[in-house]
Formats: structure tokens, C-alpha cells, sequence
């Protein structure tokens, strides 16, 4: 069922857009919890549940983008009727650039703002070596130092039995993932980075305007690969006002 990608609770939400949000390798729509509050009344928060997690646990993880983004802009399609924005953190802005093509590919509607955060565009190859090769120590000890990963679930064994290959299918995914040609966008794309995030830089963040056609606004904020955690209000804020921002497209 299309539900089962999306927390119900946002869909419900009669707000006048629609923010579908994708999280970083590993990563659950517990993630944007928070950003319900700080948008609502004027932002519906749908978080985007992918299989291996959370509700869906028992569910066997993607580990090719092509078939994990065509199933989600599938499970999207009923819920495109109202305005909406993607919001793609790390691994998730790649799912949600590739989404916002497939999308506009079917002539379906297209975004009315897509969101990029902490992840070079993907013309641009990835700084560090891939890991899901790697053995599980190497793998945990190099996640671990990513951040964003609670220690107690990498110390815990029995957690890591049940999380580990989720989040190595993630970084399948995630390092897998070879772009083909790809016309521009039409919507407006915006780009966001923490000032010290070791995974990406401000000038590379910037090299995202070269996949549309539409505005391209930048944005830095102080903190690392997960500056979003406490830029939690600061982001939010300029994510609403983007959005009251931009036109409704046709």
C-alpha cells in the first residue's frame, strides 16, 4: 500500500502543501519528528518510510536507487494532489533529485521546491571510498565516526544483528548510484550545508544549481554533517519561507 511509505499522521494533515522528507543512510522518519511543530499550520510534514525500518523493519532494504526511487514516486503518485516539496538529507537528497525527475519524466506535478542537504550533487563522485565492503568492524567504526548514529545501538550487538544490514543496504545504495544524463529541472532547487561538514563544502553545495533550470538558493548553517539536529529552527524557518515563496507551478 502507498501509506506504508509515509507517516499517516502527516497525510492527514490538511495543511496546504506537502513536505515529503528522506533521511540519511540508516535513517527513519523519526528523523523530522520535530519539524511537525515548527511547520505546522503551513507545511504538512510527511515523513517517507522506506522498507527495513521503523514500521516497515521486517521488509527487505532497497539496494539499487533506480528500483527504490521508482517504487517510492509509485507510492507518491496518490498523494500528489495538493502542492508539494521534497527534502532529501545525505543519502535522501539523491532519492529525492532522482524522485523529482522520475516524476517530471511521467508528466506527473512537479515539486514546488526541492531541497537538497549534506550531499554533493551527484555529477560530483563521493570524497571517501566506498564502504559497504567493508567488514562489519571497519563498517560500524567508520559510521560511528560519521555521527549521527545513537553509540548505544553501534555498542549493542543484538541491535546491530538487525541494523547493521539495513544500513549497509543504504550505503549500497547510496554508493552504487551512477547518474545517467539528466535534463535539467524546472522547479526551484534549494541547497543546504553545515559550515563544517566533512562530507561536502559550501562550493560543492553550490554545484547543485547545475541540475535546473528554476531558482537556486544556498544556504549554510553552522554544524557539521548533521547540523539539521540543532538548526532544527533556523532550517525550518527558511524552508517555510521558501515555500510561501514560490508560485504554485502549473
Amino acid at each position: 500500500m502507498s501509506q506504508d511509505w509515509f507517516g499517516a499522521r502527516g497525510l492527514r494533515d490538511p495543511a496546504p502543501v506537502r513536505l515529503f522528507c528522506l533521511a540519511h543512510a540508516g535513517g527513519g522518519g523519526s528523523f523530522f519528528r520535530s519539524w511537525r511543530e515548527l511547520l505546522t499550520p503551513d507545511v504538512a510534514v510527511v515523513p517517507v518510510i522506506l522498507p527495513g525500518r521503523e514500521s516497515r523493519s521486517r521488509e527487505r532494504p532497497y539496494r539499487r536507487m533506480a528500483d527504490l526511487v521508482e517504487a517510492l514516486a509509485a507510492s507518491l503518485t496518490p498523494h500528489l494532489d495538493r502542492p508539494f516539496a521534497l527534502f532529501g538529507h545525505s543519502m535522501g537528497a539523491a532519492v529525492a533529485f532522482e524522485t523529482a525527475h522520475l516524476l517530471a519524466r511521467g508528466n506527473g506535478p512537479r515539486p514546488r521546491r526541492l531541497f537538497v542537504s549534506g550531499r554533493r550533487p551527484p555529477t560530483m563522485p563521493s570524497r571517501r571510498p566506498d564502504l559497504h565492503r567493508l567488514p562489519d568492524d571497519q563498517f560500524i567504526d567508520a559510521v560511528a565516526r560519521m555521527g549521527g548514529t545513537p553509540p548505544e545501538l553501534l555498542r549493542r550487538r543484538e541491535l546491530l544483528d538487525v541494523f547493521l544490514p539495513r544500513l549497509r543496504a543504504d550505503f549500497e545504495v547510496n554508493e552504487t548510484y551512477q547518474p545517467g544524463p539528466r535534463t535539467r529541472l524546472s522547479c526551484p532547487v534549494s541547497a543546504f550545508t553545515g559550515d563544517t561538514d566533512p562530507e561536502v563544502d559550501a562550493l560543492e553545495m553550490a554545484a547543485w544549481q547545475s541540475v535546473t533550470d528554476g531558482e537556486f538558493v544556498l544556504r549554510v548553517f553552522r554544524g557539521g554533517h548533521f547540523y539539521l539536529v540543532d538548526a532544527a529552527v533556523p532550517l525550518t524557518r527558511v524552508i517555510l519561507a521558501e515555500l510561501q515563496a514560490t508560485p504554485v507551478g502549473p
